[in-house]
């Protein structure tokens, strides 16, 4: 499969890069970015082509993988999935219930495949503890508790401009509702309250009843991060197991299900569709913690 890489900052470089030129079954064909200069390091360290046209490297591949802010990259999933490309998309898939919902509706239409880029669901050790702890339900709750510090000198996604307005609520609560939704099920309303910096503390209820509780920020202090979370119910506490951090290897899943999808194989979990129930949750989210109510989510999404 062709592969045209839409992006050249941080996660470009660690992750979606290496990813496409070490996968056996993927050409990687080219580069685009908004700065061409970048675009142009970036293709030049894997020895493949940098368009300064995002419609000519469109029309020279089957998939695109996209490494862009959410705002940039809903319309290019869209434009790409009318053109007939698989969608290799990072998470949130994008800022709104609508342009979420149009990306379905045109990878639907055209029977195409898609992956969000959910990392850590995508590592083996995690895909199989959340495909165990569905199979034995009965959860009473669940819990997530996820805060990064990102903004340090040290850390490269510290000078994204999306991540400094939009904060942990969107950068991190969708790997944190990706653990989620598979164990306890769509959501069905949402409350939150928002903390100092950008702390952000939800509730969500489940359609079984369920209650769980996600804490989210990307502006943490340093002594205050962590990554834990649990489920608890008539089977116990059963902790989220730790894995190693390996970007490009849950990427390179990520390019293997996309590629089998493609091909009449398994449909994937954490396609396009999946990603639209999240951004559901994430538009919920923040009306509830600005307003100071709850919000209930619309299940036609």
């Amino acid at each position: 499969m062709r592969f045209g890489l839409f992006g050249t900052g941080p996660w470009a470089h660690l992750a979606h890069a290496p990813a496409l030129a070490a996968h056996p079954d993927a050409e990687f064909v080219g580069v685009w970015g908004r700065n061409p200069d970048k675009a142009a390091e970036l293709a030049g360290e894997f020895n493949v082509r940098a368009y300064a046209d995002q419609d000519e490297l469109l029309a020279d591949v089957d998939a695109v993988a996209v490494a862009l802010p959410p705002n940039v990259q809903a319309p290019l999933a869209l434009k790409a999935a009318q053109q007939g490309k698989h969608l290799l998309l990072d998470k949130p898939v994008a800022f709104t219930n609508e342009e979420a919902a149009a990306i379905v509706d045109a990878v639907a239409e055209r029977n195409l495949a898609s992956v969000v880029f959910f990392t850590r669901r995508l590592f083996p050790q995690i895909a199989e503890f959340v495909a165990d702890a569905a199979a034995v339900g009965g959860w009473t709750e669940g819990r997530v508790d996820h805060l990064g510090s990102i903004f340090t000198e040290d850390n490269p996604f510290g000078a994204s401009a999306w991540r400094k307005e939009s904060g942990g609520l969107w950068d991190v609560g969708p790997h944190a509702l990706a653990l989620v939704l598979p164990v306890l099920g769509p959501v069905t309303e949402v409350a939150g309250m928002a903390g100092p910096r950008d702390m952000t503390h939800l509730l969500l209820r489940h359609a079984s009843g369920t209650i769980s509780n996600l804490t989210l920020s990307v502006d943490a202090p340093t002594a205050a991060e962590r990554e834990d979370a649990q489920f608890a119910g008539g089977a116990g506490v059963r902790p989220v197991p730790d894995a190693p951090w390996s970007p490009t290897d849950a990427l390179g899943v990520a390019i293997d299900q996309l590629i089998a999808a493609a091909a009449g194989g398994p449909p994937v979990e954490l396609d396009v569709k999946f990603g639209a129930e999240v951004t559901a949750i994430l538009v919920a989210a923040q009306e509830a913690v600005a307003s100071g109510r709850t919000v209930a989510i619309d299940s036609a999404r």
